[in-house]
Order: C-alpha cells, then sequence, then structure tokens
C-alpha cells in the first residue's frame, strides 16, 4: 500500500531549515544534467481560465510527478490559486510509495529556492526586505529569507490595502501604500502576484540588490518591466524560463545562468551587482521536497 499523507501531515515533516540545502542540492543536480525532467505541460481551463500542470521528474533520490492546479480566480472565492499533488514510485521497481497533498510542498519549496539564491546572491549584511504581494508566497518567504538573512525592517505592498495591513501586523512588516515605496533602498525584493504586467520598475532598485521573481509563470505574463530585467538574470531553468517566463521572453533579457550552476560555482555569482532570479518552479524541487517527507513519514535516511 502506498503511503497517504495529507497537508497537515506534511506539514508535521517538512521544516524550511532542511528543505533549503536540499533545494540547493536538487538545483545543482538539474544544472549538472543529473536530471531527467521535461518542461512543465500545461492545459488551459478556460472558463473558467485556470491552468492544469503536469510535473515529471526523474532525480537522482528519486521519482515522481506533481500535478498543480493554477486558477487564479480562486483568490476571489477565499481558497488557495495553486493546488497540487504529488506521487512518487520507487526508481528500482516502478512500484507507488506514496501519494501527497503538495499544495504545502509548493509553497514552501518556492520559497526555500529564493532563499537558496539571496544566500549566493544578495549582499551579506541586507538589511530591508520589500515584499510585492501578501499572499501565501509572501508568507512563505518570509520564514524562508528570515533563515538566510537578518533583516531590520520588512516590507509588504499589495493592491489590496487590507491585506497588506493584516500581513504586517502577523509578520512584524511596514504596509506601504505604492509598489514603489517599498522598493525604494530594499536590498531584496520578492515579487510575489498574480499580476500580468509589470508591477516592478528597474528604476526603482537599489544597485546591488537582490530581486526574486516568483510570479507571472505564463509566457504573455510579466512582473518586471524590460529594464529590471536588464540586470544579471538567473533563471531555474534555460529550457523552462524561454517557454514559459514572460518575463524574459517579452524582454528579450539575456540569462546569465541558471541558479544551480551559480551555487555550484561553475559561474560567478556577481552578488555585488543587481541580480534577478526569475522562479518558475521545477519538478525536481517538488520530488526533493517530498523526499524529504517521504524518508521523515517512513524514518529512512
Amino acid at each position: 500500500m502506498a503511503l497517504y499523507l495529507d497537508e497537515e501531515q506534511v506539514r508535521q515533516h517538512l521544516r524550511m531549515n532542511e528543505l533549503i540545502p536540499a533545494m540547493e542540492k536538487a538545483l545543482i543536480d538539474f544544472s549538472a544534467g543529473q536530471v531527467t525532467q521535461p518542461v512543465r505541460s500545461v492545459i488551459t481551463v478556460d472558463p473558467p481560465g485556470g491552468f492544469f500542470g503536469m510535473m515529471p521528474a526523474r532525480t537522482p533520490n528519486g521519482l515522481g510527478i506533481k500535478l498543480v492546479t493554477f486558477y487564479p480566480k480562486n483568490a476571489e472565492r477565499g481558497i488557495p490559486t495553486h493546488m497540487a499533488t504529488i506521487f512518487l514510485a520507487d526508481p528500482e521497481t516502478g512500484a507507488p510509495l506514496a501519494v501527497m497533498d503538495g499544495t504545502l510542498i509548493t509553497e514552501m519549496r518556492t520559497a526555500a529556492v529564493s532563499a537558496a539564491a539571496t544566500k549566493l546572491l544578495s549582499s551579506l549584511d541586507a538589511k530591508i526586505l520589500a515584499i510585492l504581494g501578501s499572499g501565501v508566497q509572501a508568507r512563505s518567504h518570509v520564514e524562508a529569507l528570515r533563515l538566510v538573512r537578518r533583516f531590520e525592517e520588512v516590507r509588504v505592498w499589495s493592491r489590496t490595502p487590507e491585506h497588506a495591513e493584516r500581513f504586517a501586523k502577523e509578520f512584524g512588516a511596514k504596509a506601504m501604500p505604492a509598489g514603489e515605496a517599498a522598493v525604494r533602498d530594499a536590498d531584496v525584493v520578492v515579487t510575489a502576484t498574480n499580476s500580468k504586467m509589470s508591477i516592478l520598475r528597474g528604476a526603482w532598485l537599489k544597485r546591488g540588490c537582490h530581486i526574486n521573481a516568483v510570479g507571472a509563470c505564463r509566457p504573455d505574463w510579466r512582473e518586471l518591466d524590460d529594464e529590471a530585467m536588464a540586470n544579471v538574470v538567473l533563471v531555474d531553468s534555460r529550457e523552462g524560463a524561454m517557454q514559459e517566463s514572460g518575463d524574459v521572453i517579452l524582454s528579450g533579457a539575456k540569462i546569465y545562468a541558471e541558479l544551480g550552476e551559480a551555487l555550484a560555482r561553475k559561474v560567478p555569482a556577481r552578488a555585488n551587482e543587481t541580480t534577478i532570479f526569475k522562479s518558475l518552479g521545477m519538478a525536481v524541487e517538488d520530488i526533493a521536497a517530498a523526499m524529504l517527507v517521504y524518508r521523515s513519514a517512513t524514518n529512512k535516511k
């Protein structure tokens, strides 16, 4: 019988301080060619305007697939915009190992990857964190990024001011009236929105800051303008970015490196320059996170 774990059971076995190094290894393995992973396959569900994605991967440590839905309008209903299920199989026999809720894994591994990027690419004395967006990804990013940098100030902006105020009270942050006010002089910026057009302008950015861009997961959606994308751009996957990232495709940005290449020191990190990490999310990250959960739940090393 395959093990089944719901979201609360996954939560019991997944810890951010363990997830960040696991994501670093997963990214390094991917960029080193040790992972078999096709680019995410997506079906549009319109109406009502949703997406159904299939994300399989064979990694050095696991085999599986994530099935994920993205329905932006769910935010109006008060339910998650992203929902997911992960299936793990035994690489030796193909036998089912586990089925687990993937919604929390998606939320946490995305932030953990941003934390890995921030640890490598941001200034060691980064003091100000600005977050554009106030949903689950914004929350997860505060938790993860605080593990790799000691921020003295956290700012948040949302198109819905009440959401920003609620977020600010929960995390000891400062709600800002505009995106520009949040970003000016910030050392690290996170864009975690459902925006389809640019909400972050390069003219606002402090020289040498680092940006984690985790929204705009479709080829015709953007969060960053051309001036922002003219900086040093790293991605999780070149192939994925060139098919799915509107920020990269529409700006004509030159991709400097995959994050896994920089983590493996195959290219200089260029942390003294303004850096953009465009995150789309990959199956290798989901499988690595799910394997952490599976091993913890079954007491396997």
